[in-house]
């Protein structure tokens, strides 16, 4: 069954093989999705492209999310491939790699939560703002969070303020742009190994935890957290609007 065959689909995020977006790319490539990747820095276009070049034949787009002007031009130069296209994964978050350690209060900063706030929750309304006019009837937006934004999780720090402050902008958005037929949802998995993971102190203590604690025995993956997007940016999920989706083997429950 190719789920979505006619799909137009943006993702963001994508910087390695190991990249959450880049799981999520390859399973909708696998049920028809037609793809339009981003990158943010110069400097890792080639990589990037080499990566997705047997997924699409459309350009990857330059997307600094801290650049209004970079967003504006994003849409544009979609509208200008697809005309409207069908929804968006938001995989993008960030927080300087020292609020990662140890002790909340002290490592952060001012500069460093406004800096968090921007890249990780804002630059999803930003992105919503500028597409939402060239978005097709029934489209998706699928977004990546964590259980972090409620519950403290050690090291986690600023980013789960971030990360609460994005499922709050999932909510406020999804009853925004409902009576345009448009739904938005979030993934919030279980914590896998990844560049943007990898900063956080302790990580792999982190995630034996997960391995030994939750319900199912199953290990979450990049497959697993696409499998889930593949079916938020299809029709079976037409109905399902402001959600966060635990995946994460029920670690939430305990």
């Amino acid at each position: 069954m190719c789920l979505l065959l006619g799909k137009k689909i943006l993702i963001t995020g994508i910087l390695n093989k190991l990249s959450i977006a880049y799981g999520i790319a390859r399973i909708m490539y696998k049920h028809k999705a037609n793809l339009i990747f981003t990158y943010q820095k110069k400097k890792n276009k080639d990589k990037i492209q080499k990566l997705v070049g047997k997924m699409t034949k459309n350009p990857i787009i330059k997307c600094d999310v801290s650049n209004d002007k970079d967003i504006k031009s994003l849409f544009l130069k979609i509208s200008k491939i697809w005309n409207k296209f069908d929804g968006f994964v938001h995989s993008i978050a960030f927080a300087p790699s020292k609020t990662l350690k140890k002790n909340f209060i002290q490592n952060t900063s001012r500069l460093a939560f406004q800096i968090s706030h921007e890249i990780s929750s804002y630059s999803l309304l930003a992105m919503v703002k500028e597409c939402v006019n060239i978005l097709n009837n029934k489209s998706s937006i699928i977004v990546l969070t964590y259980l972090g934004s409620r519950r403290v999780i050690q090291n986690y720090n600023i980013m789960g303020l971030a990360k609460a402050s994005l499922e709050a902008n999932i909510r406020y958005i999804a009853c925004n742009i409902g009576n345009k037929n448009i739904r938005i949802n979030g993934i919030s998995p279980a914590p896998i190994r990844t560049i943007a993971s990898s900063e956080i102190k302790d990580i792999y203590q982190l995630i034996k935890l997960y391995n030994k604690n939750s319900p199912l025995s199953e290990k979450i993956s990049i497959n697993h957290i696409g499998n889930v997007a593949t079916f938020l940016a299809s029709d079976l999920s037409l109905g399902i609007t402001g959600e966060i989706i635990n995946l994460d083997s029920g670690f939430n429950i305990k």
